[in-house]
């Protein structure tokens, strides 16, 4: 038996899971990787290791929290602990087209792409995307920098002035618009490398989706969008989803050290389906999970105590209400 370690940078992220270790009554501690002191002449704990690093971390301050867990997740790896989102998981969370390439590999379609470094080499690779299109940064999450242009002309406005956010990793990607025949995205859930659900998203009021509750209550660092509320519930999860994806996913997922993410897909009005980002530090929208009676934080913490050998293997995840 050992005990869980959670790597993370966002506290309000990780209280759902606090309270799902505390109802199965699982030992863990919590890494909080924003700065420290790595001695790599001692050796790490004995453990399961859960790494939430965020690409967003920048937005909360924690500027070098990726690059310091990447140091600690080497150290980690040099002892061979168990790891859920090792190093090669972390190289995806942090780059957009690092995750592409990636996936290409496995046949799963992504947008047409251009990486640009320097304002005049945004528009200029800009000039080769046919109308409309979208910025957005290399490294982000939770659908910062996103920004969908109409023409060559607003884009050159929009670099130019003061409103111009530059990606932290200094790479802006140019990328084709799909246009989708409804303003929804679908965000798949793994689990221990298993399919847990898929969820539904609108984004009829804005491209930034991170799905945590506490981004749902004004929080500064994680905006919504406008007040107007949406007709519809903004995430729902969809019963019965299977696509042919799911079983490319989980074979990607397997050969780059991810155990635990969400993936999110659009599909445009021919049927395509395009896989645009990949999520190592996933979250959960509380209310959905209550309409559909799964729970992707008990889910987790479950699979991290069979994980640690603090839970029977047999044990199944807690679904209860």
């Amino acid at each position: 038996m050992s005990k869980i370690f959670v790597i993370h940078e966002n506290n309000a992220w990780v209280e759902p899971l606090r309270e799902a270790f505390a109802e199965l009554n699982l030992s863990f501690e919590e890494w909080f990787l924003d700065e420290g002191v790595l001695d790599f002449s001692t050796a790490p704990p004995d453990g399961v290791f859960y790494n939430r690093m965020s690409a967003s971390s920048h937005t909360r301050g924690h500027r070098y929290g990726p690059e310091y867990t990447a140091a600690v997740l080497a150290w980690l790896e040099s002892y061979d602990r168990r790891i859920i989102n090792d190093s090669r998981a972390l190289r995806l969370e942090v780059s957009k087209i690092a995750q592409y390439a990636a996936l290409r590999r496995y046949g799963i379609r992504t947008p047409r792409t251009l990486a640009a470094v320097g304002a005049d080499r945004i528009v200029q690779a800009a000039r080769e995307m046919p109308a409309p299109f979208v910025t957005k940064h290399n490294r982000a999450g939770k659908g910062l920098g996103v920004h969908l242009f109409h023409d060559i002309a607003s884009l050159e406005k929009y670099v130019a002035s003061p409103q111009f956010e530059q990606s932290v990793d200094g790479i802006t990607l140019i990328q084709e618009y799909i246009q989708a025949p409804e303003p929804c995205i679908t965000r798949s859930e793994f689990i221990g490398g298993k399919f847990l659900y898929a969820v539904r998203v609108d984004t009829s009021q804005g491209f930034e989706l991170c799905p945590a509750d506490v981004c749902q209550i004004g929080d500064l660092a994680c905006p919504v969008g406008g007040e107007t509320a949406p007709a519809r519930p903004r995430f729902d999860v969809i019963p019965n989803f299977d696509i042919p994806e799911l079983e490319r996913y989980r074979r990607f997922m397997a050969d780059h050290g991810i155990g635990i993410t969400g993936i999110e897909s659009i599909v445009n009005a021919r049927g395509e389906r395009y896989t645009y980002d990949v999520n190592t530090n996933t979250n959960y929208n509380g209310e959905a999970e209550q309409r559909a009676g799964l729970y992707g934080m008990r889910t987790i913490a479950a699979y991290l105590g069979r994980e640690s050998g603090q839970l029977a293997e047999h044990e199944p995840a807690s679904q209860a209400a």
